[in-house]
C-alpha cells in the first residue's frame, strides 16, 4: 500500500514563507507525479503545483512566481517551497501521487493535508 505524508504546514505572516514537505513510502515502482493542492474555506479544491518524472512542472495561475515545486526521488519526497504568502493562500494542503506498485497495479493516493495559515 501506497502513503503520502504532509509536514510543515503552519502560521506564518504576510509575505514570509514555508516549505511543506510530501514523503511518500510503501510498494511504489515509480512515481508518475506528485502535486499539491489546496482547499480554502468555502472554496473548491484547486491545485497549486504538479511535478512529473520528467521534471516538469505546472502551476495554478494564482501562485506562479512566488511557489515552487521540487522533487528528491531517492528521498520519494515532493517540497513546495511557499514564498510571498498572502493572507488568501490560507487553506489545508494536500499532497497527491500517482504511479505503479510493485505489482504493476495503479495508486492514486491522497495525504490527509497539512494547514497553512497566512496572517495579515
Amino acid at each position: 500500500q501506497v502513503q503520502v505524508v504532509e509536514s510543515g504546514g503552519g502560521l506564518v505572516q504576510y509575505g514570509g514563507s514555508l516549505r511543506l514537505s510530501c514523503a511518500a513510502s510503501g510498494s511504489m515502482f515509480s512515481i508518475n507525479d506528485m502535486g499539491w493542492y489546496r482547499r480554502a474555506p468555502g472554496k473548491q479544491r484547486e491545485l497549486v503545483a504538479s511535478i512529473y518524472s520528467s521534471g516538469s512542472t505546472n502551476y495554478g495561475d494564482s501562485v506562479k512566481g512566488r511557489f515552487t515545486i521540487s522533487r528528491d526521488s531517492t528521498k520519494k519526497t515532493a517540497y513546495l517551497q511557499m514564498n510571498s504568502l498572502k493572507p488568501e493562500d490560507t487553506a489545508v494542503y494536500f499532497c497527491h501521487a500517482k504511479g505503479t506498485t510493485m505489482n504493476h497495479s495503479g495508486y492514486d493516493v491522497w495525504g490527509q493535508g497539512t494547514q497553512v495559515i497566512v496572517s495579515s
